[in-house]
């Protein structure tokens, strides 16, 4: 198969199982079937296109030219080569996890549930291999579409509400700030090309790149920055699955991988640290990562502190983009994969312990660690991770992401950084320490209570490959050197 073919079934393949799942509705095993062996198929696919990358090839397939410098187009660099590894790569375990989670839950419609999810990976795929921002806007909208029935799940009053608030705040700010920004930077420059050092140098002056660049940062709303936020707490009324799905393998990954493209491929670094036209997103990063903090350790109920805890690290990869560095943009690609795999084992843990304890309070958790100390075990090797200690791999990206702000002379960020670390370890690190050295209640059930298996597997593979990426980091660093001038290792 050719690179350009397997670019287009990456893509477009997962949307074949759509009606495959629907018409196995009757059968179950049927149906997870299907998931199952289209995950495993995307991921060898999007993983036989890393050697090439990795070689400093570019595949590339263009479909359909709307105008000169407008075409429907994909291409594989290496920063959509890492985010799409991660998506495909995490969609595998989430799906496991989704079996075992739906029927421990008893949930309904779950032929719906389950068709979505090829959707939305095929709408991360677009948004990894898209060659030009005309082709990402397309399958960034799809990807709302496409998990806005996710959020909503449940089909009850506060699933309606959250799935109002996450689908209007993401049209809202792509529809209101992001396309004016693709249209005014096609405008000036008569393409939306993705190139290496950017195509907005010599087109825009520093004020109008400014302005341009903050279209761009709040229209990116998946990306999370305050004020555009709110949607994330609001769509956790949605099934834990699908929790992870937003937070790890899709959506919010999807945000700020493209904030890494937009600062990389469209202003170019060169062209920010001549203008200065970043420097407002550093404040706007630095209040959103100290504020979400904060108000993570204000949340009693699990999924909701774990959400502000999201919205916090997305803001360091976002900060990452704004110093306009080789060290920042690098430790903010090396983010994505971090916080991937240990805020999915997060929510993983949570949604097991809703299974197997019907606990979904910080403060029911006592003693639970007994009962489920697996659960817990992985729970804690993830926070480690998050809060970016070592063996967690998140340790790697956060050294990075604090040497940037160095490289970029501009030290007082470091403290931004390591004031989130603190925070992030007292909102996360209570969670297990409470479930390991707190009493259980008088009338708690003894002995072993673990969630399925199908629930218990993925969680221990995503906790364990939190502790492994530690070991890794070196590879991943040196697949995103050629998107930037500065060379590091980790």
């Amino acid at each position: 198969m050719t690179p350009a073919m397997t670019i287009l079934f990456a893509v477009f393949g997962p949307l074949v199982a759509v009606p495959l799942i629907a018409l196995a509705d009757r059968s179950p095993n049927l149906r997870e079937a299907v998931t199952l062996v289209t995950a495993t198929t995307l991921f060898l696919l999007v993983l036989s296109l890393l050697p090439l990358v990795s070689a400093g090839d570019r595949p590339a397939v263009a479909l359909w030219e709307l105008m000169p410098g407008l075409a429907l187009a994909f291409e594989v660099e290496p920063l959509g080569m890492l985010f799409s590894l991660v998506a495909a790569g995490l969609w595998l375990p989430t799906a496991v996890y989704a079996i075992g989670y739906m029927r421990g839950h008893h949930e309904e419609h779950q032929t719906r549930f389950f068709a979505c999810f090829p959707i939305a990976l095929a709408a991360a795929m677009g948004i990894a291999f898209a060659a030009n921002m005309f082709t990402l806007f397309i399958f960034y909208e799809l990807l709302t579409l496409a998990t806005y029935p996710l959020v909503a799940h449940h089909q009850d009053e506060a699933a309606k509400r959250g799935a109002r608030v996450y689908f209007a705040t993401l049209i809202g700010t792509s529809i209101g700030l992001q396309l004016l920004a693709i249209v005014w930077t096609w405008q000036a420059t008569g393409t939306l090309d993705f190139r290496e050092g950017g195509i907005l140098a010599g087109h825009i002056g520093s004020g109008a790149a400014a302005v341009l660049l903050a279209l761009y940062m709040f229209g990116i709303g998946k990306a999370a920055l305050m004020p555009f936020h709110r949607w994330l707490p609001s769509a956790m009324v949605a099934p834990t699955p699908v929790s992870a799905l937003l937070h790890a393998v899709a959506v919010v990954k999807a945000g700020v991988f493209t904030v890494l493209k937009v600062v990389v491929y469209v202003f170019g670094l060169d062209f920010l640290q001549e203008t200065s036209a970043s420097d407002w997103l550093l404040f706007v990063a630095s209040f959103t990562l100290i504020s979400a903090s904060l108000i993570a350790l204000t949340r009693n109920n699990l999924k909701a502190r774990l959400a502000y805890s999201t919205i916090s690290q997305l803001a360091y990869i976002v900060l990452g983009a704004a110093l306009a560095t080789g060290l920042g943009v690098v430790g903010g690609g090396l983010h994505i994969v971090m916080h991937a795999f240990g805020k999915i084992t997060l929510f993983f843990c949570a949604g097991a312990i809703l299974v197997a304890a019907h606990k979904t309070d910080v403060d029911q958790l006592n003693g639970l660690g007994r009962r489920m100390p697996i659960t817990m075990l992985a729970f804690l090797l993830a926070a480690i991770s998050v809060i970016g200690l070592p063996p967690g791999g998140g340790a790697w990206s956060k050294f990075l992401l604090a040497a940037g702000t160095v490289q970029a002379d501009y030290p007082w960020l470091m403290a931004v950084y390591m004031l989130s670390s603190l925070l992030n370890i007292a909102y996360l690190l209570p969670i297990p320490g409470r479930a390991f050295f707190l009493p259980p209640p008088a009338d708690a059930p003894r002995g072993l209570q673990e969630a399925p298996l199908a629930c218990l597997i993925p969680l221990v593979f995503t906790a364990l490959g939190s502790i492994a990426l530690f070991f890794a980091a070196e590879p991943i660093a040196e697949l995103l050197m050629p998107i930037t001038t500065a060379g590091v290792t980790p």
